[in-house]
């Protein structure tokens, strides 16, 4: 767990002030109940970005780092920028942000594409990176507005989507805990299971893609939405993520009983429940928070770690668990040492 002494040093994050309750979404939907939401997603409201660009929410969220833990810019070596809703298919968005920050030319930045498990592939990006010696403080950001791709007509996915962003420094220079090792996976098969259909290459936006169909659960959406097969999804992550869970204990030569926290990607009360059960962890190990911000895709974790630190749920010492799994179908897990 300690080599190369590289860790995270802190997280901040940037919320967009706009809230949806599920009052507000019954309201407009005229059917179900905030109980019946709540009850099947473990939220009560989220956050929405009805504006803000992607770069925006991420230079917040750094700016807000940077701050809290009174980081030098002209320090930060490599900047990484998970999205999936980037501003321009070119450039990356990363590089806007890196000007937007202004941090010295001789830093390098570039965006990746991953969803609900992006989190983790981006710690394991950066420990590779400063194992190589390519930096020393890496600047990882979430940031995603993917409710701007949902239809306000989609009740499966607009009670459980909200957009956030984080950042998180990543270094070796002594002041950070030790992130371990890692497994992952993926398994592309799924990919159409949570998918926007157009607006690539594949498949460009038109008149027909932008058609309205209804399914046979009265859901509305066209093809320039996001979809989300979402009993699929839960098998995936039934089959799935127990396995990652006993692999990246083997992989650290740990058991069960020597983690203090268990942070899984904050997908659904429901889906994380069945999760819980079937591996085994104790209730009181296992933390969900995504209750006041919805499902934020890959900035669950790094909100979830926010808010247990500031709870006293995570402490300085402690080891916790870290699980994503979604889009992809891709999954990482890891062991960090707080």
């Amino acid at each position: 767990m300690r080599e190369n002494n590289i860790g995270i040093a802190g997280i901040a994050c940037y919320l967009p002030e706009v809230r949806i309750s599920n009052e507000k979404l019954v309201e407009e939907f005229g059917t179900w109940t905030p109980e019946k939401i709540y009850h099947k997603t473990g939220i009560s409201e989220r956050r929405i970005a009805k504006k803000e660009l992607v770069s925006e929410m991420a230079f917040e969220a750094s700016e807000n780092l940077l701050r809290e833990y009174s980081i030098p810019r002209e320090e930060i070596d490599l900047l990484l920028l998970c999205t999936e809703t980037p501003d321009y298919l070119m450039p990356a968005t990363a590089c806007i942000v890196h000007d937007m920050l202004k941090l010295r030319k001789k830093s390098g930045a570039f965006d990746f594409n991953l969803g609900c498990s992006g989190y983790v592939y981006g710690l394991a990006l950066a420990k590779s990176l400063i194992a190589g010696h390519l930096a020393q403080k890496v600047l990882l950001v979430t940031a995603d507005v993917l409710t701007r791709f949902i239809h306000p007509g989609d009740k499966s996915t607009r009670t459980i989507f909200g957009d956030a962003a984080t950042a998180t420094l990543v270094t070796n220079d002594g002041t950070a805990g030790n992130i371990g090792e890692f497994v992952i996976g993926t398994d592309g098969s799924g990919a159409h299971n949570l998918i926007i259909p157009s607006g690539g290459m594949a498949l460009p936006r038109s008149e027909e893609t932008a058609h309205e169909r209804v399914n046979r659960f009265g859901n509305i959406r066209t093809k320039d939405n996001f979809y989300m097969n979402g009993p699929e999804v839960l098998q995936f992550s039934l089959r799935e993520v127990p396995v990652a869970v006993r692999d990246v204990l083997e992989k650290n030569g740990l058991v069960m009983e020597n983690m203090d926290l268990f942070v899984f990607h904050q997908a659904t009360k429901l889906m994380l429940e069945h999760l819980r059960q079937e591996i085994g962890i104790p209730e009181g190990k296992f933390y969900m928070n995504m209750e006041k911000l919805g499902n934020t895709v890959s900035s669950t974790i790094p909100l979830a770690l926010i808010q247990a630190q500031e709870e006293g749920a995570l402490r300085k010492g402690m080891k916790a668990m870290l699980v994503g799994f979604g889009v992809g179908y891709s999954w990482g897990a890891t062991i960090v040492e707080w």
